[in-house]
């Protein structure tokens, strides 16, 4: 909102933000978070379909010709000479990992059960690859293209088979997760940006506190889950000004173009928390969370009753007191 409306000096305005891009972030997580993006279908369709629906949804941001410069950069949600340091890049690099999960984990969803587990991550890659690129040259050149064909175009990339598996070469050498019996008292006020409602925590299953350089772990939560398990991630940062907003506006963004082109029963069978005042990192043990935190709990009865910390947390704090560990979900083959 400009200072003017605002009825602010100039001054005054910038003395609640640390910095200017602190400043541009938050009126850019302002516009996305106040856009109407409309009501989802009542049913979800086929995966081509789907992403045809939310190419659409997400293309609405290009600017038209006879947009000025500065309008358009703002309709474009556009980042260009904002992120110019590497916690920014790394960040920025991180939560499009994470965007491309939510995004696989909605079309995987649409794949009928009888063909097994089937990861769609390399195509959701490719997806955001191609729309993120358009994005970039309808800044540079304004009119350039046209969007439909690049809707049709991520239509038809539903059909391309990219063999897709999940088998990181690290997950084997993980460290179990410690066996504890510890109290669990979590927040009571954080929202889950998926469905945008309350996220409660009486149930058991595994909460990840990432911070935003790992947050490409989320998946390892996902795919080591069991039936049933409720899988919430938590993103943690040293920096919620800058940072945490660039995450909060990256994924307020992408929901909002999953909502219009998947019905509920779709979504990610995930609960993703942005957790900038720490509140569920203290909750499971972590009272100094920052950006390289990767830790993980199991909880059961209302006890944290697994534990763990560094590379592979989540994957051992969700397979944590399984004899044998599962197959990943949505492993692909």
């Amino acid at each position: 909102m400009p200072a003017a409306r605002a009825d602010l000096t100039r001054g005054a305005v910038y003395s609640n933000f640390p910095s200017k891009r602190a400043l541009y972030l938050a009126v850019l997580v302002d516009m996305v978070e106040r856009t109407d993006t409309g009501q989802g279908p009542a049913s979800s369709a086929g995966p081509a379909e789907a992403l045809g629906v939310f190419a659409r949804a997400w293309l609405e941001r290009l600017p038209l010709v006879d947009d000025t410069p500065a309008g358009g950069h703002l309709q474009l949600r556009s980042l260009a000479g904002v992120l110019d340091d590497e916690p920014a890049r790394t960040a920025l690099t991180q939560v499009t990992r994470l965007e491309a999960l939510l995004l696989a984990l909605s079309l995987e969803s649409r794949v009928p059960r009888r063909r097994g587990p089937v990861r769609r991550v390399r195509l959701a890659e490719l997806v955001l690859t191609l729309l993120n690129g358009s994005g970039q040259l309808a800044e540079r050149a304004p009119g350039f293209g046209d969007p439909f064909d690049v809707a049709r175009a991520c239509e038809h990339l539903a059909g391309i088979d990219l063999a897709d598996t999940w088998d990181p070469p690290h997950l084997p050498y993980v460290v179990p997760a410690q066996p504890c019996q510890d109290p669990w008292v979590p927040p009571t006020e954080l929202l889950d940006q998926l469905t945008g409602r309350r996220v409660g925590f009486d149930a058991g299953g595994v909460v990840a506190v990432l911070g935003t350089s790992r947050l490409e772990a989320a998946e390892e939560a996902v795919r080591a889950a069991r039936p049933g398990d409720r899988v919430t991630v938590a993103v943690t940062t040293g920096d919620p000004a800058e940072i945490g907003r660039l995450v909060r506006l990256r994924i307020s963004d992408l929901t909002g173009c999953l909502r219009r082109a998947f019905a509920p029963d779709a979504w990610p069978r995930l609960h993703l928390v942005l957790d900038d005042r720490a509140l569920l990192a203290s909750a499971i043990g972590l009272p100094d969370a920052d950006d390289a935190t990767e830790a993980a709990v199991r909880i059961r009865d209302g006890h944290i009753v697994a534990r763990a910390e560094g590379r592979g947390a989540a994957h051992a704090a969700a397979t944590a007191g399984a004899s044998n560990s599962p197959r990943p979900r949505g492993a692909g083959t």
